[in-house]
């Protein structure tokens, strides 16, 4: 049965199998290479993709430890406003225009997660968040498939010889994100800005 709202936190729920989803069951993005990710809802069980796992509250059947929500379970047990759920929801609903023209850099990469193969996405780094790297399919999408917080990453620019020569990595403990510029004078702008980023200084604009 699904859960109360009342419910929420104080029992364990039933986790969904990660096998009978095919999507995210808040935003119903699908499970694909980039946004593959699934993960669970410690509140009511459900299979969700990371944009919408990337709550915590503190849930009672777990000595209140915090725990990782969905954002739905997360604003009934916060109890939290619209306004804040605008905020939170506002950061992948920018459309890639906007950011583009008002962007600190921005340009296409190839870009690769884990063994996934290489793959061509429209990079950029607004101004107004100097410290995010947003990815999107291409210039024209309303809405972003991923986004990096690029903070507290380290940066590897020496390419394996399995990698494209221009290439360069971010890590962060064990995530790893590959890119790869089209030429080297497009990798050292990118490369410029995200040094910065990582230490949390906001970087000038590239795009002049």
């Amino acid at each position: 049965p699904p859960f109360q709202n009342a419910e929420l936190g104080k029992r364990a729920p039933r986790w969904i199998r990660d096998n009978e989803v095919t999507m995210c069951m808040k935003c119903k993005e699908p499970f694909n290479a980039l946004t593959r990710r699934r993960h669970h809802c410690r509140a009511c069980g459900h299979v969700v993709c990371w944009k919408c796992s990337d709550y915590k509250a503190h849930l009672e059947y777990d000595g209140n430890k915090l725990n990782k929500v969905c954002k739905d379970c997360y604003h009934v047990i916060i109890g939290c406003t619209d306004s804040e759920e605008k905020k939170k929801k506002g950061i992948l609903e920018i459309e890639s225009a906007e950011v583009s023209g008002n962007s600190v850099i921005c340009s296409f990469l190839q870009y690769m997660e884990k063994s996934k193969p290489w793959q061509k996405a429209w990079c950029v780094i607004p101004k107004q968040e100097a410290l995010v790297l947003y990815m999107y399919g291409a210039p024209q999408d309303v809405k972003a498939l991923a986004t990096i917080p690029l903070l507290g990453y380290a940066v590897d620019d020496t390419p394996r010889s399995a990698d494209l020569p221009h290439s360069f990595k971010l890590t962060q403990s064990k995530s790893v994100h590959s890119f790869a510029a089209d030429n080297e004078e497009l990798k050292q702008k990118w490369l410029k800005v995200i040094h910065l980023a990582v230490k949390g200084e906001t970087p000038e604009c590239e795009n002049e």
